[in-house]
């Protein structure tokens, strides 16, 4: 259990990217992971998606919380989106080898999304904000062995869309247009941190 005297900000993410980049712009908080159920239900747009998900990691956590802590529990994912919203294919984590070698194939040559949900929930007020940020990504044509190699080199674990642009993946990556580096790699820092402003944190 989360005990009084920890940092008002807890994190829903065992992501260390998330940490790393809350870390490197000066936040204090902690880390208690989310085990809530990821199942998506229906046939949400690709921003609906990350948001759905964002906020069901952040109200697990935040549910798990004594009433009488204050604090703000973010929640946060990444989805990438391949085509317009009518028949997006949505690109979460790949489960083995096979499945990110067809996701970099499938993004190769591509102009795609990378979309980041956010949601920071006020506790125990229960008070929820939800919002994403959207960056476009163009990646060049990957060769058939540098897919190869870079699904040997176990880059693409616990990656979505199967690439880690903050690594070795940076190489296919052209242009990012709106958002930023930051929330291709999996948190849009700015945007947090205005909505915990906006939540009420100090």
């Amino acid at each position: 259990m989360v005990g009084s005297h920890k940092p008002a900000l807890v994190l829903a993410s065992a992501s260390p990217r998330r940490r790393d980049l809350l870390e490197q712009a000066g936040a204090k908080f902690e880390v208690l992971v989310s085990h809530a159920d990821e199942t998506l239900v229906g046939n949400p747009t690709p921003a609906d998606a990350a948001e759905s998900l964002a906020r069901l990691k952040a109200l697990a956590v935040a549910q798990i919380l004594p009433t009488d802590r204050c604090c703000w529990v973010l929640g946060a994912d990444t989805v990438v989106a391949l085509g317009p919203d009518a028949d997006a294919t949505l690109l979460g984590k790949p489960a083995d080898d096979a499945e990110a070698r067809a996701m970099l194939e499938s993004l190769s040559g591509t102009r795609h999304r990378v979309i980041t949900g956010v949601c920071v929930v006020s506790w125990p007020s229960g008070g929820v904000l939800v919002d994403h940020e959207c960056t476009f990504v163009t990646m060049r044509k990957i060769t058939s062995l540098e897919v190869q190699a870079y699904v040997a080199s176990d880059e693409w674990r616990d990656k979505a869309g199967g690439y880690a642009i903050q690594e070795n993946a940076d190489a296919f990556v052209e242009r990012l247009e709106g958002g930023g580096f930051d929330n291709v790699v999996g948190l849009p820092v700015q945007r947090v941190f205005e909505m915990l402003s906006r939540a009420g944190l100090p």
